[in-house]
């Protein structure tokens, strides 16, 4: 059997996660105490007991994820046997940082520094459309005046939709005559799209100044769908994830062609199972969140 790791992206903050982790496991304790001691306030407070905006904000909500995932990663230690990891959108960082291409600590202000960047952008929305093939979303997106693009390929009827705020709303607005649900998205900007250009460059400088290691297993990526150990190929595609759209159907179809038939997520819910189940037949899915579930996993191995 081969297994993949997903971990995934930001939306899944809630107040209160990682709590149960730190009253119980003393990996979990010691991670979240470095990392308040790395970012110079208590991510951990906010994350315990909010308030959820705050949370929310992309530059608490993008740490605060990566670090719940990779507490649970931890403390499995090597009682987990995978042969590829990936992540959707910040969960890709968590991917690389589970598979040794970044330490904890560049991980850490890496994904603080894109959240802050990304906060900061005020330009653009997002909005999930569902129920809909992406075929036929597509027409729809390229004839809507102004900036709009298909910027999330979630699942086969789930797509999100990128750009300015009133091509989004028009497009939006067509796709609901073709009966799709529209779900608008509470995001800062138009993620994954032309629109984040004010941040490529930034981001980039510091990305290119980050040390990149080769990676244990390889990982895949949001941008191409593909798998790579190559730390240049990885800092590339890094650094395009902000612009390009999130390939997550074809990651998940890519694995499959390439033998993995068993899925398991680690972080916070267990949004990433139910696409997986959506997009894929005939493979195991198993998440691990809570304290309950790595014990399990503990006790089995």
């Amino acid at each position: 059997m081969s297994t993949a790791l997903l971990f995934p992206g930001q939306g899944v903050q809630r107040v209160g996660m990682g709590n149960d982790l730190y009253k119980e496991f003393s990996v979990a304790r010691n991670l979240y105490d470095k990392a308040n001691n790395l970012l110079g306030f208590s991510l951990k407070d906010l994350c315990f007991n909010g308030p959820q905006q705050k949370l929310t904000d992309s530059r608490n909500a993008q740490p605060a994820i990566l670090l719940h995932s990779y507490a649970i990663f931890k403390e499995l230690g090597d009682k987990l046997d995978f042969s590829v990891v990936a992540g959707h959108s910040l969960g890709e960082y968590t991917a690389h940082l589970a598979a040794g291409t970044f330490d904890f600590d560049d991980a850490l202000h890496l994904v603080r520094f894109r959240g802050e960047l990304m906060s900061s952008t005020k330009n653009g929305t997002m909005s999930a459309i569902i129920g809909l093939d992406p075929n036929e979303i597509q027409p729809i997106v390229d004839k809507t005046p102004g900036t709009v693009i298909t910027a999330n390929y979630n699942s086969p009827d789930q797509t999100v939709i990128s750009g300015e705020i009133g091509a989004v709303r028009e497009a939006g607005n067509e796709l609901k005559k073709m009966g799709a649900r529209v779900i608008p998205l509470s995001v800062s900007g138009a993620f994954h799209s032309p629109l984040m250009e004010e941040v490529f460059e930034p981001f980039r400088k510091v990305l290119l100044k980050t040390k990149i290691m080769k990676p244990i297993v390889p990982v895949y990526s949001n941008a191409t769908a593909e798998k790579t150990t190559d730390p240049d190929e990885i800092r590339k595609t890094l650094t395009q994830q902000i612009l390009k759209p999130v390939r997550w159907v074809d990651i998940l179809q890519n694995m499959k062609k390439e033998g993995v038939d068993r899925f398991i997520e680690i972080g916070y819910g267990n949004v990433l199972t139910k696409l997986v189940k959506i997009t894929l037949d005939n493979v195991e899915t198993i998440n691990i969140s809570s304290p309950r579930q790595i014990r399990g996993v503990l006790e089995e191995r």
